[in-house]
């Protein structure tokens, strides 16, 4: 009689999820110039020869790597939902959420990263920036339209006013902390940026 089927993972799918673990905290740190094999192996526990077996090179690691982060932020979008409610509940459950999820500092750890190894990897790099481009933007407009039929708020495409919109916590809470290696990090706190971007935004397109 054949065993029943299960559902656990694959001891070679673990030890991938493990290494890809380990090598991207090796990247993040160390940049894909100083990440090397060895540790990555030490660290996660398997021999260098079980990474080659399930990577072809460092060059594909770091690929990998990339593509974990992305599907792991294509899962913490899923977060960034807006509530029901009035328009300014609505954008506020959109706005705190994104404000602490752009200022989480592994998310600029792996932007900077792709965007240090870009020319290297242009496709993966792009990849990422769109993917994630277009999960969020999509929450937001779809939104934004739907404030629009019950004119709540006006506005001329919604792209646009979506885009200021994050527009205005992306800049304190990432970009910022982005280009100066986190020494300049932003004096209010996460949830007031989220507040006064709302704001802002209700008293340009609010009816």
């Amino acid at each position: 009689m054949p065993a029943p089927a299960t559902h656990e993972p694959s001891l070679n799918g673990v030890k991938r999820d493990i290494i890809l673990k380990h090598a991207r905290r090796a990247f993040t740190t160390e940049g894909y110039a100083g990440a090397r094999i060895e540790p990555i192996a030490r660290d996660a526990g398997v021999s260098t020869a079980t990474i080659y077996a399930l990577f072809d090179g460092k060059e594909e690691l770091f690929a990998a790597v990339i593509e974990d982060a992305a599907v792991e932020f294509t899962r913490l979008m899923g977060d960034v939902r807006t509530t029901s409610g009035p328009a300014r509940e609505r954008l506020m459950g959109f706005a705190s959420t994104y404000a602490a999820f752009m200022a989480d500092p592994f998310i600029r750890a792996v932007f900077r990263l792709v965007m240090a190894e870009r020319r290297r990897f242009h496709e993966v790099a792009l990849k990422f920036f769109d993917r994630g481009k277009a999960d969020f933007g999509k929450v937001l407009i779809d939104a934004l339209n739907e404030m629009a039929e019950t004119g709540e708020i006006r506005f001329a495409r919604a792209s646009w006013a979506a885009g200021q919109l994050m527009g205005m916590i992306e800049h304190p809470v990432f970009f910022m902390p982005l280009v100066t290696g986190d020494e300049v990090m932003p004096v209010r706190a996460v949830d007031q940026i989220a507040s006064d971007a709302v704001e802002t935004f209700l008293a340009r397109y609010g009816v």
